[in-house]
């Protein structure tokens, strides 16, 4: 298309789109990666609707509710192409694909989509032309919407993400500190009744309870590792995760965090900022991998190593954590290049590194306690998520759930306890014998 007919066709449809809409619309291939409240009007238009004879079906629309956001995937056969604009009263996103899928198909799949604990209220679809399916977001309130596309990554193909995000989003922080100070009331209450002396109220208090962010692996798109029984990697993840998280927090001297709390991805230096964001004093990040040889077996603790990675299987490992956020979906657009930098590259230290290694022999010792391990020490590799500049943090390996044995055992209670059990046991040794913020916690 020349520049002139281009730009005719751009006036005319900035004209169009203007009556009765909440913002411009403009037609977006998969490569733009846009937030659709604030700067589709400043994107570059793909070519417009007749200039493409690909027909795209719609294979699954999946939604993924958090705490923070809600995340709707459109899964396509060929790269989207797309609009989205957004209306008031009631607050709806609308999003115009090009499909040539059935109405009949596309209602089945909305009719599968649950919409429990999520921002979306009601989805509808409509045909507005024959190539065109137009889907209605009903929300519960206002939200800042970010609308971009994802290349095919194993095991999906094209995506198209919506991203609902409140304008007000729950602050972690605030949420942790309001639970710590119900905490310390009951505490307080039971001291009361303990030790009812005046001379009770004279003695110093302790400071804050030591901060623990525990990260249950991948989640939402991303499953993780697939066990020979089809065992999800993310859920086994959070299983264990919620065990520590209730050990921490019954724990006087402790008070924990999760990056997660329910099947939806978070990306790797979101979860890194979570932690960072609470103060966090260490970060554990719990995972159950696989390996190429079923054989594999046993327990891992890693810390990160700037220089490279202790063992090939260590390297391996790493960069398969590593592509979560390829899988699990990331909007490299709204990322700004100076949080990355920041939080994913180079920002560790040797003191952090120090820390976490006394932390990760601590958590390997318990761990050797309750079954095998794969190696006899810590490990080093480059993982992402122990990135973090000021807190030492610890990446375990539960164990191979590519091994069918290990598998069985990974969906178990007692032995998901067990874990929680040991992993609980050895960050409290640690913080007995090496953290000053254990005594201010009055952990000793």
């Amino acid at each position: 298309m020349s520049p002139s007919l281009r730009r005719l066709w751009l006036e005319h449809l900035l004209k169009t789109a203007s009556v009765g809409l909440g913002s411009s619309i403009v037609w977006r291939t998969g490569s733009a990666q846009t937030d659709a409240d604030a700067s589709l009007s400043r994107s570059v238009p793909a070519d417009p609707p007749g200039g493409t004879n690909v027909r795209t079906n719609i294979l699954a629309i999946r939604i993924w509710p958090a705490a923070d956001h809600t995340r709707l995937t459109i899964e396509t056969t060929e790269q989207p192409h797309w609009k989205a604009h957004t209306l008031k009263d009631p607050e709806r996103l609308v999003i115009d694909l090009r499909a040539a899928n059935s109405d009949r198909k596309l209602e089945e799949l909305i009719t599968k989509t649950r919409l429990e604990d999520s921002w979306v209220k009601q989805l509808r679809l409509a045909q507005p032309s024959a190539d065109t399916i137009r889907l209605v977001i009903e929300l519960h309130e206002e939200t800042r919407p970010q609308v971009f596309a994802l290349s095919p990554t194993p095991p999906y193909q094209h995506r198209l993400v919506i991203d609902l995000i409140p304008r007000t989003p729950p602050d972690p922080l605030a949420q942790l500190l309001a639970r710590t100070q119900d905490k310390e009331q009951e505490l307080d209450a039971l001291v009361r009744r303990l030790d009812p002396s005046p001379e009770r109220s004279a003695r110093p208090r302790p400071e804050r309870p030591v901060t623990i962010a525990i990260d249950p692996g991948h989640g939402g798109e991303d499953p993780g590792a697939i066990g020979p029984g089809g065992t999800m990697e993310k859920d086994v993840t959070l299983m264990i995760a919620r065990r520590l998280f209730e050990l921490a927090e019954a724990d006087p001297g402790m008070r924990a965090m999760m990056t997660r709390d329910g099947d939806w991805f978070v990306p790797l230096g979101a979860r890194v900022a979570k932690a960072r964001r609470v103060r966090a004093d260490l970060l554990v990040s719990i995972h159950a991998d696989a390996f190429s040889n079923s054989t594999a077996q046993g327990s891992s603790v890693f810390v990160l190593s700037e220089t490279g990675a202790s063992s090939t299987a260590a390297r391996w490992l790493a960069g398969k954590e590593n592509s979560a956020d390829r899988i699990g979906g990331i909007n490299l657009a709204n990322t700004p290049e100076r949080e990355v930098r920041q939080l994913l590259l180079d920002l560790s230290t040797t003191a952090q590194i120090n820390d976490s290694l006394r932390m990760g022999s601590s958590v390997l010792e318990e761990l050797r306690s309750i079954g095998r391990l794969h190696k006899p020490s810590v490990e080093r590799a480059g993982f992402a998520v122990l990135k973090a500049p000021d807190i030492p943090s610890i990446l375990v390996e539960t164990a191979f759930i590519s091994n069918p044995g290990e598998e069985f055992r990974l969906t178990d209670d007692g032995y998901q306890q067990s874990l929680a059990n040991a992993m609980y046991r050895g960050i409290r040794a640690w913080l007995q014998r090496h953290s000053a913020r254990a005594r201010a916690g009055g952990l000793i």
